[in-house]
């Protein structure tokens, strides 16, 4: 039988056939050792083949996984120098931001861009608790807005608690599998319960002493929105280590660098201090948003200290 993973508990799988039935299985032993730079050998959104266990009556065995179409990957918290696949075979990545209560930094949010662009899968930025906002707030997200939707990330406004723009997110969601990710205490589960009333997700409030979400979702799971429309939730990220990038390719990933890597002298720019260089005059200029060239010098020198 084939189907998709919509649920990965580390020893235990939910999967779903074409009918919609749901299979707990198990993975079989030769995949847990295939790739020992992964610490989760399946994810949700994988597309497998299963079959019954004789022994068992209500449970099965992952016998195949299907090479996967895309992933979204970081370092894993709890294995070094081993890496997570969150999910994968996506249409689509939602990052839900705040801009307040909590602030998610432009670090963040850079290396999930990233991490998108160099697996080829579209990303839009749902900015929530427009609610809480100002004046001053408002005109500053706008200004956040309009610098990522000039280089192709869309954004959506909204207000979970409120109940604003979420016409806009269904609509986006609609007939694609997305992965729906941010920050813990972002109001990423709130926003689920209100696209999918029925799943009663766990939400927290935010701590008052130090203003950071509480973890609520514990395994990533995919779930059904509509007909041919699914939204994967994943447990609050703290932090986003990238995966497999090298120095001369992460400029690739900055589609405002990538547009000027062709001007520069050199093949092999680093656009930090290079002669010649195409881009840090265009930073300079204003042409290239400040935050962005800082979450690009940040990611260089991380991959430099762990050489």
């Amino acid at each position: 039988m084939n189907g998709v993973v919509i649920k990965s508990t580390g020893s235990w799988y939910l999967v779903r056939d074409a009918d919609g039935n749901l299979h707990p299985c198990r993975l079989r032993g030769k995949f847990k050792l295939k790739d020992a730079k992964v610490s989760n050998p399946l994810a949700v959104g994988d597309r497998v083949t299963f079959e019954r266990e004789a022994s068992e009556e209500n449970t099965a065995i992952i016998t195949e996984i299907e090479p996967r179409q895309n992933y979204i990957i970081r370092k894993s918290t709890h294995k070094t120098a081993h890496s997570h696949i969150i999910a994968a075979n996506l249409d689509q990545a939602l990052l839900v931001v705040t801009l307040v209560s909590p602030r998610t930094s432009f670090g963040f949010i850079d290396r999930f861009l990233v991490t998108a662009e160099a697996y080829d899968i579209p990303a839009t930025i749902i900015y929530n608790k427009i609610d809480l906002y100002d004046e001053e707030d408002r005109r500053y997200q706008e200004a956040i807005s309009g610098l990522y939707s000039q280089i192709g990330y869309p954004g959506i406004s909204c207000s979970a608690q409120q109940e604003i723009g979420l016409d806009e997110v269904r609509a986006v969601l609609q007939d694609k599998t997305s992965l729906v990710s941010g920050h813990s205490g972002v109001g990423k589960s709130t926003l689920i319960n209100l696209l999918v009333p029925d799943l009663e997700l766990k939400t927290s409030e935010i701590s008052d002493y130090s203003d950071k979400g509480k973890h609520t979702t514990t395994f990533a799971e995919m779930f059904e929105v509509n007909p041919n429309t699914f939204i994967i939730d994943t447990p609050g990220i703290k932090e986003l280590g990238l995966v497999d990038i090298e120095d001369n390719e992460l400029g690739h990933f900055f589609p405002e660098i990538r547009e000027r890597m062709q001007d520069c002298k050199y093949y092999n720019c680093r656009h930090v201090n290079e002669p010649g260089c195409a881009v840090v005059p265009a930073v300079k200029a204003g042409q290239i948003a400040l935050t962005r060239y800082e979450s690009y010098r940040s990611i260089l020198a991380e991959e430099d200290n762990r050489r």
